[in-house]
């Protein structure tokens, strides 16, 4: 079975939120095994924008497995639709990328030294989205991927 790790910075504390994103694991759990691995986020400090999100990258990158395909979410990267994702995922999966990895950075974005781990880059949108939602954008076409490369419908 693949094996999908979402690293993100920050907790989530909203209960809908979290109602949402555990409704998407149960579901993604049927094809996958999939675990959302948090670090914390730093508090902001005027001026420190830069040296936080490296702070935040570092201890991301002592949890980020080496053998991982690690996708980082960007902002001015590559978007997808659902069927270019869910296709991209397949070949993926197809070429032996046992364990492929998101990272989703805190409100201030990913640190150059996490861009620079990731294999690749993807955005979600031009738009600007809180991070727990990104979180559940991201579980939401995840599972739509499995539901287009396995055939099965899905409308919601």
């Amino acid at each position: 079975m693949i094996k999908i790790n979402v690293y993100a910075v920050g907790s989530i504390k909203e209960k809908f939120f979290k109602e949402a994103i555990n409704e998407y694991l149960k579901r993604i759990s049927k094809f996958a095994k999939i675990n959302v691995i948090e670090v914390n986020e730093i508090k902001l400090q005027n001026g420190e924008e830069n040296k936080i999100k490296e702070k935040e990258g570092e201890e991301l990158l002592k949890i980020i497995k080496d053998n991982e395909y690690l996708i980082a979410l960007d902002l001015n990267k590559k978007e997808y639709d659902s069927i270019s994702l869910a296709s991209h995922l397949s070949t993926l999966i197809d070429k032996g990328k046992g364990e492929i990895a998101f990272v989703i950075g805190g409100s201030l974005g990913l640190g150059e030294n996490i861009k620079k781990r990731a294999n690749e880059s993807l955005s979600f949108s031009k738009l600007t989205f809180p991070h727990q939602l990104i979180r559940i954008f991201l579980l939401e076409q995840i599972y739509r991927s499995f539901k287009i490369i396995n055939k099965e419908s899905y409308h919601h």
